[in-house]
């Protein structure tokens, strides 16, 4: 079988042959000499080792070699028709919105000059972005209220799809006052003295620090609870409290506020941060590309 003697124009005439239920039929549909097309059939058969037709005076009919034919190049055109509309979303400019559900994290963090980039490289493209918690991220996906999530790592993921995005570092937050604040660097163990300033429990970065003060068997003085890394850090710088923060998230604050920010030991202060999705092959063309964008800036 010399499957390079096989071409589109072929198998779209042959479609044409069955279809109108003659050569000549098929031949005048395709535009081609009755002559010309009878051979690129003939050259078919010989290619693939077996007739696919039966040929009388009435017209043509499919052997069962001809039906299995019939049914593979149906396939292989509609699979060149789809790479070809694909493609030409690429040549002209992809059209579309992507729904994007992120944690806050991200967005404060890495998302603006990241999705920046991308709509100049594609204006054509909609963004249309929530911020949630991490959990809420995951159900947002699973309820196909969005099409690509951005979550911390250790998040339960409930069978979606997950790729590396960014990482980012936790650092502690005190005011310049503060017996910590003369510190290099310390470990977790070390703040639990002190009266801490956190977000709700249900974000990833709160559900973190209960997982080590539990693991060290010693809770947290959680004094004040509030919904942004902002109002952290004004927290912070009133009261005299401490937070933990991602660094590149605090550092405007630190710097307006006086605040002073203190790396961790703890291994755990380093996060991983995901994009999650469904299925990558389900995305669209749209969805693809913000996806194939965010990956290229992933470390």
């Amino acid at each position: 079988m010399n499957l390079a003697r096989i071409d589109l124009t072929t198998l779209a005439l042959f479609i044409a042959v069955v279809r109108h239920g003659s050569i000549s039929g098929g031949a005048r549909h395709s535009h081609l000499a009755v002559g010309a097309a009878s051979r690129r059939i003939s050259d078919l058969e010989n290619a693939l080792g077996t007739p696919l037709l039966f040929r009388n005076a009435s017209g043509v009919a499919l052997t069962d070699a001809g039906q299995a034919c019939l049914a593979h190049a149906r396939r292989v055109l509609q699979e060149i028709e789809q790479m070809a509309g694909t493609l030409s979303d690429y040549a002209q400019g992809v059209r579309g919105q992507v729904r994007i559900a992120a944690n806050t994290s991200s967005i404060t963090q890495f998302l603006p000059e990241d999705l920046t980039t991308f709509m100049q490289a594609h204006p054509a493209v909609n963004i249309e972005l929530e911020e949630q918690n991490s959990s809420d991220v995951v159900a947002a996906l699973v309820e196909n209220r969005a099409d690509v999530g951005i979550v911390a790592d250790r998040t339960p993921m409930r069978g979606l799809q997950t790729m590396p995005y960014r990482l980012d570092e936790l650092v502690l937050v005190t005011p310049p006052g503060h017996p910590l604040a003369g510190r290099r660097r310390l470990s977790f163990a070390d703040t639990l003295d002190y009266d801490y300033v956190s977000l709700p429990p249900t974000t990833s970065l709160a559900m973190r620090l209960a997982e080590a003060s539990a693991r060290l068997e010693r809770p947290m003085r959680l004094r004040i609870q509030v919904r942004s890394f902002d109002a952290i850090c004004r927290m912070v710088a009133a009261t005299g409290g401490v937070g933990l923060l991602p660094r590149l998230a605090a550092e405007p604050h630190a710097r307006s506020m006086r605040l002073r920010l203190i790396p961790l030991l703890d291994d755990w202060a380093h996060r991983g941060l995901l994009l999650v999705m469904r299925d990558i092959e389900t995305l669209t063309v749209a969805a693809r590309l913000l996806v194939t964008h965010l990956r290229s800036d992933a470390r």
